[in-house]
């Protein structure tokens, strides 16, 4: 999960892309639910959260779902 952090902070999207599952889940900090990778990304570039996520899971090493903290 570190490494994925490490990875948005620095908007690396490539180095990202491979640490996130295809099948991701992500919800905002606001409630907000997201799935899929691609859908993810696209979010991340527009807003791009610095926090550790509340919880994650990972899958086969990658990351499955994500939960933002809260501000």
């Amino acid at each position: 999960m570190e490494r994925a952090l490490d990875a948005i902070r620095g908007a690396d999207w490539t180095r990202l892309k491979l640490l996130l599952h295809p099948y991701l889940h992500w919800s905002t900090a606001d409630g907000k639910k997201i799935r899929g990778r691609t859908n993810v990304l696209a979010r991340l570039r527009d807003f791009t959260p610095t926090d550790p996520p509340r919880c994650h899971e990972l899958l086969d090493g990658q990351v499955h779902r994500w939960v933002e903290g809260t501000r």
